[in-house]
């Protein structure tokens, strides 16, 4: 596979979290196949592994790549789309879902989610719990990493109740358990 943007160089393999991920010599850019950014995501922060963005979602936000990036998998242009809300703009293939992270994107995109996933209230958390409680059923994930997904929020939401209302908390940890 070649480089998107050095396009005459071969990408090579290596393990990115956990996640075996074909990357750049020269400029360090990564190529994620299908499912693979996810997996790199929740191995690096795991607190964060909850917290997934769909990024096909809204394909009509999709822009082709200015600087004419091919896909290293497929060989066609590949889109430019923000990550989220953020500022980050990442680049995607829309035939074979790979991400291509130029260097540094990474790094940033786990500050953003970090900093997303701090900023969330307590009926946000609430309600993530509700989504991911339904995605136990019908999740993208296995069935595992759903039910893995339901105990980080609850977890969160726990600490984040402990942190705005340590009595409640206090309350609540010493009912009887059954």
């Amino acid at each position: 596979m070649k480089c998107p943007i050095h396009k005459k160089i071969n990408l090579e393999t290596a393990v990115f979290y956990d996640t075996e991920v074909d990357y750049c010599p020269e400029g360090l850019g990564v190529w994620f196949e299908k499912g693979e950014f996810r997996i790199a995501k929740d191995s690096k922060q795991k607190n964060l592994d909850w917290l997934d963005v769909d990024l096909w979602k809204e394909k009509g936000k999709f822009e082709i790549s200015k600087e004419e990036k091919l896909c290293p998998a497929c060989e066609v242009p590949m889109y430019e789309v923000s990550y989220s809300d953020s500022e980050i703009r990442i680049d995607l293939c829309n035939v074979c879902e790979g991400i291509w992270l130029d260097r540094g994107e990474f790094k940033k995109i786990i500050e953003y989610l970090r900093e997303k996933s701090s900023k969330k209230i307590m009926n946000e958390y609430v309600r993530s719990l509700l989504e991911e409680t339904g995605e136990v059923f019908t999740g993208p994930e296995s069935l595992q990493e759903e039910v893995s997904d339901v105990v980080t929020v609850v977890g969160l939401l726990k600490h984040k109740l402990s942190a705005k209302y340590p009595t409640l908390a206090e309350i609540i940890s010493d009912l009887p358990r059954s």
